[in-house]
């Protein structure tokens, strides 16, 4: 028998970085939301395979993608946040855990509106993105802060909607930096 008390700390971390659903290690600030159980799904069959296989391959390099979206998405709120003067706030507006709550059930309605018009009209969210709770609890707040409608005019800057969904920052008519 072991008595190290740090014998299973190796183990503890491998595991803790599985069960992270984002996109940095230790992120506790995950829900238990469909996209969520999505990735963890992946995670979980992905861990069954062997690792020389070609389907281990496959659903390595899906949860590798799904992650890096997750991260630009996470990164044009935090952008749009800052440049609407949350510079210090950002990261706490973008926490969302299990113990999040909306702030005021009548803002269910409008924060889920908004969201919808800015998956609709603009690029924030990447083509195939399918809505994420996440975000809806980050327009709860925005309204509570009397900054959602600015939030969503400064994505509509940012991040305008292109003609066959390309972004301002794609394609023949890019800007070169």
């Amino acid at each position: 028998s072991n008595n190290n008390p740090y014998a299973s700390f190796g183990a503890t971390l491998a595991r803790d970085e599985e069960q992270n659903l984002w996109s940095t290690p230790h992120d506790v600030t995950h829900t238990e939301a469909d996209d969520d159980r999505v990735l963890y799904n992946m995670i979980v069959v992905r861990n069954q395979l062997d690792k020389d296989s070609e389907e281990w391959q496959k659903l390595n390099y899906d949860i590798y993608t799904l992650r890096q979206t997750r991260k630009e998405v996470r990164s044009r709120w935090k952008h749009i946040l800052e440049g609407l003067g949350f510079q210090k706030e950002a990261d706490s507006l973008l926490s969302v855990t299990k113990l999040s709550i909306i702030s005021d059930s009548q803002n269910m309605s409008k924060a889920r509106d908004i969201l919808l018009k800015l998956s609709e009209e603009t690029n924030i969210f990447p083509t195939s993105w399918e809505l994420s709770e996440r975000y809806l609890f980050v327009v709860d707040r925005l309204i509570a802060l009397d900054a959602a409608d600015e939030f969503f005019k400064m994505a509509s800057a940012v991040y305008p909607k292109r003609p066959g969904g390309e972004r301002a920052d794609e394609g023949p008519g890019a800007l070169q930096s």
